[in-house]
């Protein structure tokens, strides 16, 4: 058997070859990122393609057309989490080195030796949760800058402004803010601009009220005098960029929903587990065959306790180990808050660990690690969440 592996980089891959008695057959074979660079290497590797395993680490999003191309030409392909090899490394370099070639040679014997966890790879729609899912949360936190910077702008030409509303980036605030946003727009509103006003927004008898209301306020402003125009006329697009990117959100969101269906998954039947967390946890888990038990979940998810021992010493106070996916981490925390006040067993559970003295993150923590049993047996067994009385 032989064993090829490769350092992946952005514009160029460095590949090494070695059989299953650890003998180099080649080594730092370099290729472009490309079709001609991705052919050159399947006339290396002509000769041992038979008999040929192939690992490389899962470094940012550079291997996946490399990858999709090994795949159609029929190759046995192991993708492997950097933190693995980065382990490997330690233990079998005594000096600190880093190079594309030890670093291909590396993967190599790593996968000969064949203690790996593969990254999450699984067919093409849960793939496509995975990327929808990320998308999504990257769309979610484009929001908050822009509602950060939003509330910058309006602090200094209106501050008083977010005193009217609980939520000023509520549906009415913000139909109010894209036509009016200083405190003069508001004070000098005529009836006939206040009826053109009232038509464009959804809630009229709301909006009319917060209009009198801002209009009282504004007489007293103590926002800026100079530069008005272009402050105003920032936070008009800003408010245009947080509509649009929030009608993103919910046409992916529409997306994770079909795709949902069509997989048919029973983890909504878990509390706590809706469409968007759904498709986060499926997404980042990929094939759950690849968890022989929901403790592998665990600290797969990076919700294991990291260890601390030297000698006789060994700590009692270790944290998590916050390893592996930080979207799945994220996930299974916002769904084990929401079960510990919405299911009778994740509920106990949490109460339990609050009445031991446990911090509320903390009993979260222990939830999220619950789940995880859960989420593996649901999955494993493909049957639905029930409560067992």
């Amino acid at each position: 058997m032989f064993y090829l592996g490769i350092d992946i980089g952005k514009n160029t891959h460095v590949a090494s070859l070695m059989d299953d008695k650890a003998n180099v057959i080649f080594k730092a074979f370099s290729f472009p990122n490309s079709s001609d660079g991705a052919a050159s290497l399947i006339n290396k590797i002509q000769p041992f393609s038979s008999q040929l395993e192939i690992g490389m680490e899962a470094t940012g999003h550079y291997w996946l057309s490399l990858y999709s191309f090994l795949v159609e030409q029929g190759f046995i392909i192991h993708v492997i989490n950097p933190i693995q090899t980065d382990g490997w490394r330690k233990g079998t370099e005594i000096r600190k080195r880093k190079t594309d070639i030890i670093d291909s040679v590396l993967i190599a014997d790593f996968i000969r030796y064949g203690e790996f966890l593969e990254t999450s790879l699984a067919d093409e729609d849960t793939m496509s949760l995975r990327n929808f899912s990320r998308f999504r949360n990257y769309l979610i936190s484009s929001i908050g800058d822009l509602k950060r910077k939003t509330i910058c702008v309006l602090d200094q030409i209106f501050p008083e402004y977010s005193s009217v509303f609980s939520d000023v980036f509520g549906k009415t605030s913000k139909e109010l803010l894209l036509q009016l946003n200083t405190p003069s727009d508001f004070e000098e509103i005529t009836s006939s601009q206040l009826q053109v006003l009232l038509s464009q927004v959804t809630f009229k008898k709301f909006a009319h009220k917060k209009i009198n209301s801002i209009s009282e306020i504004s007489k007293s402003s103590f926002g800026i005098t100079f530069c008005v125009e272009s402050f105003s006329f920032q936070l008009k697009l800003l408010i245009e960029q947080i509509c649009f990117i929030e009608k993103q959100v919910s046409d992916v969101e529409e997306q994770i929903s079909v795709l949902l269906k069509k997989i048919n998954s029973p983890i909504t039947t878990i509390p706590g587990i809706g469409d968007t967390i759904a498709a986060t946890i499926l997404g980042e888990i990929g094939d759950i065959n690849r968890f022989s038990s929901g403790a592998k979940l665990v600290a797969y998810a990076g919700l294991d306790a990291s260890v601390s021992q030297s000698g006789e010493y060994e700590s009692s106070n270790n944290k998590m180990s916050k390893r592996g996916s930080p979207y799945l981490r994220k996930a299974l925390f916002q769904a084990a808050f929401i079960a510990s006040y919405n299911d009778p067993v994740f509920s106990a559970y949490y109460q339990q660990k609050r009445s031991e003295g446990k911090h509320h993150k903390v009993a979260v923590g222990a939830v999220a690690r619950k789940m995880c049993h859960t989420i593996h047996a649901v999955l494993k067994n493909n049957t639905s969440y029930e409560i067992k009385h």
